[in-house]
Formats: structure tokens, sequence, C-alpha cells
């Protein structure tokens, strides 16, 4: 009987116990790269995309439903534009009076926004607890093991930012559906309103800046000629405008301070935008294993 083999990675970079790059070898086939991010969301390798396939890319990316990357994408631009749609009436208030919404609606939109959120995230901690193990550890049994729904894989950064993104999108859950309540006090506001919003902004700040990290295998890189470093870029300063939106929340009195509101929303706006921007930027991503 002849020896199985089975591919291997060297020459990794690592951050702490994380790898995000490495070339993976194999008896039988060339050595290629192989980049963290791609392997666990499924994607071809970004060094095989062709310049002259840049319009057929544009076309594929507008439907590409058998990928769960793209549904990921897509959900999440959903969850982006509810915020920025809420923010914006927040920011705007003659808009707010033409088209007679009230403060409680507009609340109910940013509740409304923080499903999609929660369900691409969850989506997205499904694939990477589904993703093929290491090349290192590919034994059948392994492989044949039952879906996740969660899974636990904390020694890969990409199943750990994942893992708090999806937490902080559960505390968005609750502080947009508490800011629904119109009889809510000061202190009940910043408690159940705001507490939940800062400690959700912690983690995405922080699942934001391990994403940043896989794309760009260092502690800091810039710039960078990979779209999928410009996706995770483009979520992290997303990120920070959350949380600087969450800085600048809090009442602390009966007395809300106008422009402290006032800069929390507009990081909120900033935020999401951003946030909606990175979301379409994972469509033409997926669609770059189509055209290679």
């Amino acid at each position: 009987m002849s020896p199985i083999h089975h591919s291997r990675l060297v020459e990794t970079v690592s951050f702490g116990p994380f790898i995000t790059r490495g070339i993976l070898t194999h008896p039988d086939k060339p050595a290629r790269v192989w980049l963290s991010r791609h392997h666990r969301k499924g994607l071809a390798n970004p060094e095989r995309f062709k310049a002259e396939a840049t319009l057929k890319l544009l076309l594929r990316c507008l439907w590409l439903p058998a990928h769960l990357n793209w549904w990921i994408g897509v959900i999440f631009a959903v969850g982006a534009s509810c915020f920025g749609m809420a923010s914006t009436l927040i920011l705007f208030p003659s808009l707010t009076a033409e088209v007679a919404i009230s403060e409680t609606d507009i609340n109910r939109i940013f509740f409304a926004g923080s499903i999609p959120f929660s369900i691409a995230a969850w989506l997205q901690l499904y694939q990477a607890a589904n993703a093929a193990p290491l090349p290192a550890s590919q034994d059948p049994e392994v492989r044949e093991r039952r879906s996740r729904l969660i899974g636990w894989r904390p020694h890969e950064i990409g199943w750990v930012s994942c893992a708090l993104q999806f937490i902080g999108t559960l505390l968005f859950n609750m502080n947009t559906f508490n800011a629904m309540s119109s009889n809510l006090t000061w202190v009940q506001i910043d408690l159940w309103v705001w507490t939940p919003n800062v400690i959700g902004s912690i983690l995405f700040l922080a699942s934001g800046y391990l994403a940043f990290i896989e794309a760009g295998h260092s502690l800091w890189s810039w710039p960078h000629a990979s779209l999928s470093w410009w996706i995770v870029f483009i979520n992290l300063l997303g990120c920070i405008g959350f949380m600087t939106s969450a800085l600048f929340a809090p009442l602390f009195s009966e007395t809300p301070n106008p422009l402290a509101t006032t800069i929390s929303v507009f990081c909120t706006l900033l935020g999401a935008i951003c946030f909606f921007v990175g979301s379409l930027l994972m469509l033409p991503e997926t669609a770059v294993q189509e055209v290679t």
C-alpha cells in the first residue's frame, strides 16, 4: 500500500498562536500560497486573478447565490443600510418631519438593521467553524466531521474574529431593542441601551482588528493591493466609527448634550457607510474564483 501524502504549511507568518499566511506544499503538487481568510471562506487565491477578467468579475458578482460568502456580504449590506438610514433621519430633522416618522420609528429601524447584522455574523461564524482544518491535520476522520453551528476553534484567528463579532451583534440586538422603549429614565437608558452598545462596540473593534491582522499578516500594514485587505480595512474603520459613537452616547444626566449626541449619531452614520462599502466589496471578492 502506497503512503498517503498530506499537504503541509511551511514558511508560515504568525501572530501569536494564529497562522495567517504560509506556503502549502504537497509531494505531488506544486507549492502555492495559503491564506487564512481565503481558506476559511472557501475563496480562490487572489494570486490567480487575471486583470483581463475584471469586467467578467463585476458582472458575476451581482448574482452568486450558491456562495455563502456572497450572502454574508448582501445581508451585512442590508443591516448597514438600515443603520445608515436611521442615522441620517436623526441628523436631518427636516427630513424626518417631511416623511412624518417618529423617534420610536427611527429606533425600530435601528433594531431592524441589527437583525441582518446578527444573521450575517452568525453565517460568517458558521463558515469559519466548518472550514477545512489546517493542512497539517487533514486526516479523514477530521474531514468527515458533522457541521458545527458555532464550533470551537480558538487557535484560528478567523474563527475568533467571527465569534467576537457575532457576540457584538447580539449586544446590538439588545441595545437597539431596549431603545424602542419610550418610558426609560436616563439611568435606565445608560444601563440597558448604552452599556450593551459600548461592550458590543469593543467586541466589534477587537473583531475588526483581528480580521485586519489576518488579511495583512502583521499588526499594521499599509497600503495593500489585495481586495481582501481593503475589505477588512474599511470594516475596521466602521468598527472605529461605532466605537467612537458609543463613547459619545452615554447621557449621565436627564439633559442630553446636543453636541455629544450629534457626534455619536454622525459616527454611527460613518460606521454604517464603511460597513456597507465593505459588505459590497465582499461580492467581487467572492466572484474572483468564478473567473480564474
